[in-house]
């Protein structure tokens, strides 16, 4: 165990520091023959680079170009791991100085001290939100391959801070700068960013995915449950702090009656178990929802300690996300397509 490496057969290896020279992946278990599209590979990482001009975003400046460095070969998979890499370039190191020698509140500073006795303090090191680049590569790759078996992975923000979506509609993330699932709520959506920032301050908010096209049959009893391997994938994101699927949590107050789907000639009448039974996909649409925090890097004085335990009092300086939300609904949407091509893969070799 590493911590480093995802997946079982369709395997990604993610590599790199927010203030290194570059950030990427390897993936191994593409198979031959997979047709490579550079170019959407590349819009996906647009779609989460910092200074893409999501209101809210960090002001940090990345193109974000992939390179390909092994594995395709004119434009198809040739079954070695495929290398991508994304080279940093608007790195401010210097804006982290002071952070040598204390913790940022919220952030995994203390931990990874403790864990190794030292840390890359330049914004965050592994710990950055940055590392969450390479996901989205891999991801793109998997998407690809998702695709030849008619397998649609889409997300958007349903709530940030208190302004709430009123109606949920998949293709409307991609018409607006907020990835929000509904255009009406985007001026309450702003106005909830707006107020953080003034305030120095930052914001959270909640992201519905879904998967459209899974065919029944995908999980492994019992410890790699479909249901646990996407909270897995979805939580080792840094900024997720929880994941319902289907009814989720509001399942506590249902009675069975309430809670079971009927299944009719036709199919499941209604999906509260957000088409997982068992561990194992139904054939419905796969849906969950991820709570995304508020970032921790805030202008606002915080209480902290330094190296030696000192009391401190600490404001972070430096480029960071009021609100990190809609930057991180194509990173939730690469570790679903991740987990779901990896499960696709593992079960061609469960029966003949």
């Amino acid at each position: 165990m590493n911590g480093n490496t995802f997946g079982s057969v369709f395997q990604v290896t993610t590599f790199g520091e927010s203030h290194g020279p570059a950030l990427g992946a390897v993936v191994c278990g593409v198979p031959a023959g997979l047709k490579i599209d550079e170019s959407f590979i590349q819009r996906e990482l647009d779609r989460r680079r910092p200074g893409s001009g999501i209101p809210g975003a960090t002001a940090r400046r990345e193109s974000d170009h992939l390179k390909i460095l092994s594995g395709v070969l004119n434009g198809v998979a040739i079954g070695t791991p495929v290398a991508l890499v994304i080279e940093n370039s608007d790195q401010h190191s210097s804006d982290y100085d002071e952070l040598k020698e204390c913790f940022r509140p919220g952030h995994a500073d203390f931990t990874y001290q403790r864990k190794y006795g030292l840390r890359d303090w330049r914004g965050g090191g592994r710990a950055s939100g940055r590392e969450t680049a390479a996901r989205v590569a891999a991801g793109a790759l998997a998407k690809l391959l998702l695709r030849e078996y008619r397998i649609e992975v889409a997300a958007g923000v349903e709530s940030i801070g208190g302004a709430k979506c009123g109606s949920i509609d998949f293709s409307a993330p991609c018409s607006n700068e907020l990835n929000a699932l509904d255009p009406e709520a985007l001026p309450a959506m702003r106005a909830e960013i707006a107020a953080a920032a003034a305030a120095l301050d930052s914001v959270g908010g909640v992201v519905r995915c879904r998967a459209t096209g899974v065919p029944a049959g995908l999980g492994e009893p019992v410890f790699d449950k479909l249901d646990a391997l996407i909270a897995h994938a979805v939580v080792s994101i840094g900024a997720v702090k929880g994941i319902e699927f289907g009814a989720g949590f509001g399942a506590a107050a249902l009675r069975g009656s309430e809670n079971n789907d009927p299944i009719t000639p036709e199919g499941f009448a209604t999906n509260r178990a957000g088409g997982v039974l068992g561990g194992i996909s139904d054939g419905d649409a796969l849906e969950f929802r991820a709570a995304v925090k508020p970032t921790p890097s805030i202008g606002i004085a915080q209480q902290t300690v330094d190296l030696k335990g000192n009391a401190k009092d600490l404001t972070v300086s430096g480029r960071h996300d009021v609100c990190i939300v809609p930057r991180v609904v194509p990173v939730i949407e690469a570790m679903t397509s991740l987990t779901l091509a990896d499960l696709l893969l593992i079960q061609r070799t469960r029966r003949i």
